[in-house]
């Protein structure tokens, strides 16, 4: 989460700008860190923590009506269904959306092997990755997720885009000491693909 509040932090106004961070989860997401900046912070998540920065609902039951200098959304838009009236409603809310963000269609053959490969060398040398041991079966029990392409058409029609990198994620799901910088190199030298990105984009007018 560091890495995606310094990207944060690099796209959003001075504070003390209000944010809104939609599914910001029980540990908060960015919104503990961004409001110590100075920011005026809303994290909203079914399951969010308690305090004055959050609330316990969905973006649908969401009743503050703005406005937001930007909407900040980490690992959360795949999931969302129906995907249009959200975006229509984050536009409505903030002319900025910052998102982290997964592409699970471009998990091919090899991006899979490498996974599993690397899931089971470090449950072996006692590590306790976080993410599924096997990719096929996670994918089957995942149909309903939204591919890369169609949340960033989606997005598209909305928003001018700013920023947008493709970039490692599986990272996160093997959570050993160098799997980041692992997942990047093998990525550059074109082994695997980067299944994660960062978008930045500004509403159209």
């Amino acid at each position: 989460m560091t890495e995606f509040l310094d990207f944060v932090v690099t796209q959003l106004p001075p504070a003390p700008a209000r944010v809104l961070e939609i599914g910001c989860g029980p540990d908060g997401g960015v919104t503990p860190a961004l409001g110590k900046g100075g920011y005026d912070l809303l994290g909203i998540d079914p399951r969010a923590p308690s305090g004055p920065l959050f609330r316990r609902v969905t973006l649908e039951e969401l009743d503050d009506p703005g406005p937001f200098a930007a909407v900040v959304a980490s690992r959360v838009l795949h999931h969302v269904r129906p995907l249009g009236p959200a975006l229509d409603k984050l536009a409505r809310l903030a002319p900025l959306l910052l998102l982290d963000e997964f592409a699970p269609e471009l998990i091919d053959e090899p991006t899979r092997d490498w996974y599993e490969a690397q899931h089971r060398i470090l449950a072996a040398a006692g590590g306790d990755p976080s993410g599924p041991s096997d990719l096929g079966e996670w994918r089957e029990r995942h149909l309903d997720l939204h591919a890369s392409h169609v949340l960033l058409e989606a997005i598209g029609s909305r928003y001018a885009t700013r920023f947008l990198e493709r970039r490692p994620y599986l990272y996160r799901w093997l959570g050993g000491p160098a799997s980041e910088a692992l997942e990047r190199a093998v990525i550059e030298a074109g082994v695997i693909r980067a299944v994660g990105f960062r978008y930045a984009g500004r509403v159209r007018s």
